[in-house]
C-alpha cells in the first residue's frame, strides 16, 4: 500500500483583506505519495507557490485540512508548526534566504542548533561536503556564487534529514547550466535519501524530470492533469 506523505482536503485560502482580498486556493484536494517527486506547474498567479507554502506550514488555511507526515498542520500552534518544519520539512527558496553575516557552515548549523539537534556543526559540515562545498564552509553568502548559495540552502534543507523537501523555483535565479547542476543535486539527494520532493517551477524541462506533474489553474488542481511525466504541459501555455 502506498503511503501518503502530504494530504490536503477542501483546502481554501484567501490572501489580503477587503477589496484587495484574493481567493487563492479554492477547495483543493491533493495527495502526494511518500518518495515521489512532484512538480507543481501553472501560469503566474495560479496559486502554485501559495499551495507550496501551505504544504511547508508557512501559510495557514482559512478552511480545510492539511496533513504532512501524518501530522495535522491545520490544528497546530505556530510553535508546533515550527517544530514540524524543523524535523520533517526541508525548504529551498528561489532567493536562497541565507543569513548574510553567517558563514555557509553557520547557515546550515544554526537552525539545527536551535532545533536541539545533537552535534549541529558536525552534521552541517557533513551536509556541505555532500553538496560539494567542503572547501567553502567559512565563506559568507556574499563571497559565494548563486549556485554555491543554493547549494548551501539545499544543505540546510537536507540537514535535519526531512521526509519532505519543498522547493519554490529552486533554479529561477540561476543561469541554465548552474540550474541544471542544482536540479541534478536536488533529484540525486531526494533519491539517495528516499525523501519526497515537491517543487514549483516555470521551467518545463525541470518539471518534466519529476515523476508527476500537478497543474494548478485559478486556485484549483487542473482536472486534465495526469499522474505521469506528460502531465502539466498545458499549464505552461
Amino acid at each position: 500500500m502506498v503511503e501518503t506523505i502530504v494530504k490536503l482536503r477542501s483546502a481554501n485560502l484567501t490572501l489580503g483583506t477587503g477589496a484587495s482580498s484574493v481567493h487563492v486556493l479554492k477547495g483543493i484536494d491533493l495527495d502526494i505519495a511518500k518518495g515521489e517527486s512532484a512538480g507543481i506547474v501553472g501560469p503566474s498567479g495560479s496559486g502554485k507557490s501559495t499551495l507550496l507554502m501551505v504544504v511547508a506550514g508557512l501559510e495557514r488555511l482559512d478552511s480545510g485540512e492539511i496533513f504532512v507526515a501524518g501530522e495535522a498542520l491545520h490544528t497546530m500552534s505556530e510553535d508546533k508548526l515550527a517544530a514540524v518544519r524543523g524535523r520533517s520539512i526541508g525548504i529551498v527558496f528561489q532567493s536562497f534566504h541565507l543569513i548574510p553575516n553567517m558563514t555557509a557552515l553557520e547557515n546550515v548549523a544554526v537552525p539545527l542548533e536551535l532545533a536541539g539537534t545533537a552535534h549541529p556543526f558536525d552534521r552541517a559540515r557533513k551536509e556541505l561536503v555532500a553538496v560539494g562545498l567542503g572547501d567553502r564552509m567559512s565563506h559568507f553568502p556574499g563571497q559565494l556564487s548563486g549556485g554555491e548559495q543554493q547549494r548551501v540552502a539545499i544543505a540546510r534543507a537536507l540537514a535535519p534529514d526531512p521526509q519532505l523537501i519543498v522547493a519554490d523555483e529552486p533554479t529561477g535565479n540561476l543561469d541554465g547550466e548552474t540550474g541544471r547542476q542544482i536540479a541534478d543535486l536536488l533529484f540525486s539527494k531526494q533519491a539517495e535519501r528516499g525523501a519526497t520532493l515537491l517543487l514549483v517551477t516555470h521551467d518545463q524541462a525541470l518539471a518534466a524530470r519529476c515523476s508527476r506533474q500537478i497543474a494548478v489553474r485559478s486556485g484549483r488542481i487542473d482536472p486534465d492533469s495526469s499522474s505521469g511525466r506528460e502531465s502539466g504541459k498545458r499549464a505552461f501555455s
